[in-house]
């Protein structure tokens, strides 16, 4: 399918767009309303909607692939290069030095390419001087002497001509390249980038393919790791890393579409950045030394814990 034949439906964030019946198939508006309500509000054609469809983008940006011909561009409010100052203390991707180079890009496709291709470019740099390797603790059922021996269990199997041994092996295929990998991969199968882009990150992803096991990669493990002099440099690598697991995991079952959604929750994007600003000025501008500042606290009311409010 073309590029020319995809039919882009753009949405404002709370701004509901009207559109005639005979634009959005029913079965494509009954996906929508089925797999993306919380990021977009689907009202069917009815006297209500003077048989029109209601859609109205529900505080998320990025894109959504429904079909081949059918994609939902989800548009911010904000301009993108505010959107970008936001995420660069939301992420820390200050550590990158890259973002007023960036403000060029005009819309949230263009900037989800931009931070692809300096992410790829960054590990094949890394590449070029050599990924980080680790000693992994192994035990195999060896014809010969490697590490040291298992001389219980040769014991109990005399007759067995291999010899069961533990040792440790120098290898890439460590979690911090394993989240590189997976990250990658997930850009290439996104279907965003553009053939400007994209060789450039299958570049990349093939240079890592023969070092790493690729394994699927939680956000999450992208947080809170020990790096040492040999891998201080993975730290911002991982920072981005986060920042695409994070959008572009898909939010609804896998189906036919290869296709992978990209979406930016909004309202957690401003309350993470508003929560790091403070953080980095609260004993300049602030000056608010003494206080511990949370993204969010819970309180509870009464004595037991059945009601509570969430304070941002």
């Amino acid at each position: 399918m073309s590029e020319t034949s995809q039919q882009i439906i753009e949405l404002t964030e709370y701004v509901p767009k009207f559109l005639p019946r005979a634009v959005l198939p029913d079965a494509v508006g009954e996906m929508l309303w089925r797999d993306y309500d919380n990021q977009v509000s689907v009202d069917f054609p009815s006297p209500k909607t003077g048989n029109q469809w209601q859609l109205t983008a529900q505080g998320w940006v990025g894109h959504i692939p429904l079909t081949s011909d059918f994609h939902i561009a989800l548009r911010p409010k904000v301009k993108v290069d505010n959107l970008l100052r936001m995420l660069e203390y939301a992420y820390d991707l200050k550590n990158f030095r890259f973002l007023s180079g960036l403000v060029d890009c005009q819309t949230l496709l263009e900037f989800y390419e931009r931070l692809a291709d300096i992410l790829a470019r960054r590990i094949l740099n890394r590449g070029r001087q050599g990924f980080y390797c680790a000693y992994i603790p192994k035990t195999e059922h060896l014809p010969y002497v490697r590490g040291l021996l298992d001389m219980r269990f040769i014991a109990t199997r005399p007759w067995d001509t291999k010899i069961q041994c533990h040792y440790e092996e120098h290898t890439a295929d460590v979690e911090e390249n394993q989240i590189l990998a997976w990250t990658l991969w997930c850009i290439a199968r996104s279907g965003l980038c553009t053939e400007r882009v994209i060789p450039t990150v299958r570049r990349a992803y093939h240079l890592l393919q023969g070092l790493v096991t690729l394994q699927p990669c939680n956000p999450k493990t992208c947080i809170g790791r020990q790096y040492n002099r040999l891998n201080e440099d993975y730290r911002p690598l991982h920072t981005l890393c986060r920042f695409f697991l994070e959008q572009i995991a898909p939010s609804h079952e896998t189906g036919t579409n290869a296709t992978l959604p990209f979406l930016v929750n909004m309202s957690q994007l401003y309350e993470r950045f508003v929560a790091e600003w403070l953080k980095a000025h609260r004993e300049t501008a602030l000056r608010i030394q003494a206080l511990d500042i949370q993204s969010q606290e819970r309180v509870y009311l009464g004595h037991g814990k059945e009601l509570y409010l969430d304070i941002d």
